[in-house]
C-alpha cells in the first residue's frame, strides 16, 4: 500500500513531489535523516553539558540532534521552533512529568516551525487552565512521533489546525489522558493536511474519543484503539469533518460502559469543502455495549464514497449496511468465541474454522491497493505480513499457530 497515493487529494495544486516522496517514506517508517557534517548531538541529562531539556531547546540550532539521557525530568517543559531538529531518548526511556508545569500555558512540549522527530519520550501529567494540557502541542511543520508515550495528561497529543501541518505517530501508546469536565481525547489531530497513525495502541478514554482527525486525509493502519476494562470512550474512531479516511487493520472496540453506541464515527459535525472517502477495510471491531449500538455512523450531508471489506464484527451493534449508501462486501460477524481471549482483548483467530480463510479482493483505492502488508503486534507495534491477507479481519496470524 502506498501512503502518498492513498492520500494524495485531487485538488488544482497538488502536493509537489518531494512532498509526496517524504511522505512516503514517513508511512514506510524510515527515520529523518540528519544532515551530513552536521554538529555533535546535544547531551542532556545529570552532568552533561545541559542538565534540562528546555535549555537544549534554547541553544539548538536548524539540523541539530538532542540527545537526553535516560531517567525522569520533572518541570523540564519546552519550546521548538526550529526549521528541523531530532530529539531522541539515550540508553532507556525518558519520562516527563509537568509537574506543575507547562510551555506557554499549553503542553510539555509545543513543536512549531519545520520538521521534527521525537523518539523514546512519555510525556505525563500536563494540567493547564484552558483543561486541554498535552503531552505535546504541534503548531506548524511535520512533526514524526515514534515510540513515544502520552499518560494522564488531560489530552495525549493535540494539534493546531494549520492546514498544511503533518502528523505521523508510529508504535505509540496513549492511555488514560482525562481533562476535568470529562471532554478529552487521547490523539487529537486539528484541520492539518495529514494524520498517519501506525501500530499505535490507544486505550481507556473517558467521555472523550481515543482517536479524533479533523485532518483532510487520515491514514489509520494497523493500530489498537480499545476501551478495555473499566475505559469508557465516546467514539472510539472520529472523522468529524469526514475528509479522506482510510482505516485498515485495526482492532477496535466499543466497552460495555460507554454512553456512546457509535463505535467509528463519519462527518458528525458537518463536511468541510473536498473529496469525502472512507476506506474501511479488513478491521476487526468488537461491540461489547450491545442495545442499539452502531459499527458506524456516517452523516448525511455530502456524497461519501464508502467501501467496507473483509472486517470481522462481534457483538450485537447494527450491521454496518446501517451506515447508509456504499460497497459492503464480505463483512463476517462471528461470536466471542472466535478469538484467542476475548476477555484480555486478544483477537487473534482461535482457531482456523472459527474464521476462515476467505477474504475477497479489496480493490484499489487511488491506485494503490488497499490489502493490509502489516498486522498489529501488541503492545504497539507492527509485524509484516508473510503473504496476502487471507482472513476477514485485522489480524491474520491463528493463536498460538
Amino acid at each position: 500500500m502506498c501512503p502518498a497515493q492513498l492520500l494524495r487529494r485531487p485538488h488544482p495544486r497538488p502536493p509537489r513531489p518531494d512532498r509526496r516522496r517524504a511522505l512516503a517514506a514517513l508511512a514506510a517508517g524510515a527515520l529523518l535523516p540528519h544532515a551530513a557534517g552536521a554538529a555533535a548531538p546535544l547531551q542532556v541529562g545529570p552532568g552533561r553539558r545541559f542538565e534540562r531539556i528546555a535549555d537544549a531547546a534554547r541553544a539548538a540550532r536548524d539540523g541539530d540532534v538532542v540527545e537526553v539521557d535516560a531517567g525522569e525530568y520533572r518541570g523540564d517543559v519546552a519550546v521548538f521552533s526550529q526549521r528541523r531538529l531530532t530529539l531522541r531518548a539515550v540508553g532507556g526511556r525518558v519520562r516527563l512529568v509537568a509537574d506543575g508545569q507547562a510551555a506557554e500555558d499549553k503542553a510539555i512540549w509545543v513543536l512549531r516551525g519545520g520538521e521534527f522527530e521525537v523518539q523514546g519520550f512519555d510525556f505525563e501529567g500536563c494540567r493547564v487552565g484552558a483543561r486541554n494540557g498535552a503531552g505535546i502541542r504541534f503548531e506548524r511543520g511535520r512533526l514524526v512521533a515514534r515510540d513515544c508515550g502520552f499518560f494522564a495528561n488531560e489530552m495525549g497529543l493535540l494539534t493546531s489546525n494549520d492546514p498544511e501541518a503533518e502528523l505521523v505517530v508510529e508504535r505509540c501508546e496513549f492511555a488514560h489522558n482525562l481533562r476535568p469536565d470529562g471532554h478529552n481525547h487521547q490523539l487529537y489531530a486539528g484541520t492539518i493536511r495529514t494524520l498517519i497513525a501506525r501500530g499505535c495502541w490507544l486505550h481507556h478514554g473517558t467521555v472523550g474519543h481515543l482517536l479524533k482527525s479533523r485532518a483532510a486525509s487520515s491514514l489509520v493502519l494497523n493500530n489498537r484503539l480499545t476501551d478495555e476494562r473499566g475505559g469508557r470512550s465516546s467514539y472510539e474512531l472520529e472523522f468529524p469533518n469526514g475528509g479522506v479516511a482510510v482505516v485498515v487493520g485495526n482492532l477496535i472496540q466499543q466497552s460495555p460502559g460507554t454512553d456512546n453506541p457509535i463505535v467509528v464515527s463519519f462527518g458528525a459535525e458537518g463536511y468541510r469543502p473536498g473529496p469525502q472517502a472512507l476506506m474501511l477495510v479488513h478491521n476487526t471491531l468488537v461491540d461489547e455495549r450491545g442495545g442499539d449500538s452502531r459499527f458506524l455512523r456516517v452523516a448525511p450531508g455530502a456524497e461519501v464514497e464508502l467501501r467496507a471489506v473483509n472486517n470481522l464484527l462481534c457483538g450485537e451493534a447494527q450491521a454496518l449496511e446501517a451506515a447508509g449508501p456504499g460497497e459492503y462486501r464480505h463483512n463476517p460477524r462471528v461470536a466471542r468465541s472466535a478469538f484467542a481471549d476475548a476477555a484480555e482483548y486478544d483477537y487473534h483467530p482461535a482457531d482456523a474454522r472459527a474464521v476462515p480463510a476467505d477474504a475477497v479482493d479489496c480493490g484499489r483505492f487511488r491506485g494503490a491497493d488497499l490489502a493490509p502488508t502489516f498486522e498489529y503486534r501488541h503492545p504497539r507495534g507492527l509485524a509484516p505480513l508473510a503473504g496476502a491477507a487471507r482472513r476477514p479481519g485485522a489480524l491474520q496470524q491463528i493463536a498460538h499457530a
